[in-house]
């Protein structure tokens, strides 16, 4: 098995619907312009309200990128 290096990034993902879909916008955007993401793990997780409804999920990530 070879060794693995990686660097962290943190992201925020938002959506209107769901933590998951947060997430995933997160990554969505973030493959555009990266690559090599290996895994994700959720560090916090917060709503945005208007009105005193929940207007959007909040999450944020750090993301794992192996390096070349």
């Amino acid at each position: 098995m070879s060794d693995h290096v990686y660097k962290q990034i943190e992201l925020t993902g938002s959506s209107p619907n769901s933590i998951e879909d947060a997430v995933q916008n997160a990554l969505q955007k973030a493959s555009k312009t990266l690559h090599g993401m290996r895994w994700f793990e959720v560090t916090e997780t917060r709503g945005h309200l208007e009105n005193d409804k929940l207007a959007h999920w909040q999450v944020t990530i750090k993301v794992g990128v192996s390096l070349d």
